[in-house]
């Protein structure tokens, strides 16, 4: 696995500026509702990640064409949509998600769609049973094969209520892509409001939706007979944003994060200056630095929007080590989202991990035995260890505690993970001075 290592020497504070683009969480969502328009749809701002690959070559399955214009501009013409082989997307889908995001489009383009094997990020369970009962619910027929999960629509799919049991960013994903065609009125509640799923609705909007958000977690959708194509440059992706600014911070450094946005990161930046990080907004994004003074403890708990993310905690908590007392990091999204933190103890952390809800109100997640609350007492030190990375966000996390420690780490899976997230990773580091090698 040495073509998959980064080494890292460690203790030297991260300073310069790095650039953000376009949302992963967003991106992917865009890229699919192409397929719902007659016309042509440009996406701007791009980022170079592995799984705007993946996604690009489903949708050329399908017979999407997809160019590429300047600066990270992809157009994509859906004139042609066409079925693909079950053979074929599997192979191509790999670990993705995304194909179940593609039912609802597919499904009023050809009466069909597939879904494989999915995959993913280990980080706890991430079921289907919402995305399918809502594609049921809109009149959907699902097939169970050994291959995966074929799905038919004869006549055209149908409005209907529906109300999720958790706002699924993923599920209120699906039924706004599947509800904007079907006849009629859809209402869906307790739907997820994350900035990348008003940015998906914005989107659809410019693509002839019509789409009202209510209060309580409520959008109504009004389907239309057709949709066009669109042009959108979508919110900069505020979960590397973060991870860039926690990386300031464990490394006492100084990071100009150009295109990060302030209002889609108001509750983070609320606990970054909390654990006495220092921030200051710019009109061309935020500098995050460490202003010297001893960090300080906190008690947080990740959230649905407004709350904090759960795809923020993993790198903060490398910086929390480095705080003076005990933190408490209560997850309630994700179930088993603290396996990273095992590699952290190696290092020198101490990271202890209860079943109960700490710090917090009792979620779903408490008296069903997951280790789901984190106490990190700090600071510690850090030493240099060899890292095995199980995750997209917890890899990152595992390079800034390698940036953190003292000695050389290595880090296997950074291209498997990492690079499925974050664009030019190895040249960002190298432009915040990060003492990074690849073998050769």
């Amino acid at each position: 696995m040495t073509e998959d290592m980064l080494v890292v020497h460690g203790g030297a504070p991260l300073r310069g500026e790095v650039q953000v683009r376009g949302a992963k969480n967003l991106i992917s969502k865009a890229m699919v509702a192409s397929v719902l328009g007659t016309g042509v749809s440009r996406l701007y701002d791009v980022p170079k990640i592995s799984d705007v690959g993946i996604i690009r070559g489903l949708l050329e399955l399908h017979g999407v064409r997809v160019s590429t214009g300047p600066e990270g501009e992809l157009v994509f013409d859906p004139s042609n949509v066409e079925r693909a082989s079950t053979d074929e997307i599997n192979v191509h889908a790999g670990s993705s998600r995304i194909p179940i995001l593609l039912c609802g489009p597919l499904l009023h383009r050809l009466g069909h769609a597939f879904i494989p094997d999915l995959g993913g990020c280990k980080i706890g369970d991430r079921p289907i049973d919402f995305h399918l009962e809502a594609l049921r619910q809109f009149g959907a027929t699902i097939d169970k094969t050994p291959d995966g999960l074929h799905l038919t629509a004869p006549e055209r799919l149908r409005g209907t209520k529906f109300e999720l049991p958790y706002p699924s960013v993923g599920a209120t994903e699906q039924v706004l892509l599947t509800a904007v065609l079907a006849e009629g009125i859809t209402e869906l509640r307790n739907a997820a409001v994350e900035p990348e799923i008003v940015d998906l609705i914005c989107i659809l909007q410019k693509m002839g939706a019509i789409i009202k958000v209510h209060t309580n977690r409520v959008i109504e959708i009004q389907g239309v007979e057709k949709l066009g194509g669109y042009n959108h440059r979508p919110i900069p992706d505020r979960i590397e944003a973060a991870s860039w600014a926690a990386a300031a911070l464990a490394t006492k450094g100084d990071v100009l994060v150009r295109g990060a946005n302030q209002v889609d990161m108001m509750t983070f930046l609320n606990t970054f200056r909390s654990v006495g990080g220092a921030f200051e907004v710019l009109d061309h994004g935020i500098r995050f630095w460490h202003p010297g003074d001893e960090l300080k403890a906190v008690a947080l708990e990740t959230d649905v929007h407004p709350g904090f993310m759960t795809d923020w905690q993993q790198p903060l908590v490398v910086a929390l080590s480095q705080a003076r007392g005990l933190s408490i990091v209560h997850e309630t999204v994700y179930e088993r989202r603290f396996g990273y933190t095992e590699a952290l103890n190696k290092m020198g952390a101490n990271i202890q991990l209860y079943r109960e809800c700490l710090g917090g109100t009792p979620c779903r997640w408490g008296r069903r035995n997951f280790l789901h609350s984190a106490v990190i007492a700090g600071p510690s030190k850090l030493y240099a260890a060899d890292l095995e990375i199980p995750d997209l966000r917890a890899g990152f996390s595992h390079v800034i505690a390698a940036l953190a420690a003292e000695g050389t780490s290595r880090v296997y899976g950074v291209d498997h993970y990492i690079v499925r997230g974050y664009e030019d990773f190895d040249g960002k580091l190298a432009a915040l001075g990060a003492r990074t090698e690849r073998p050769a």
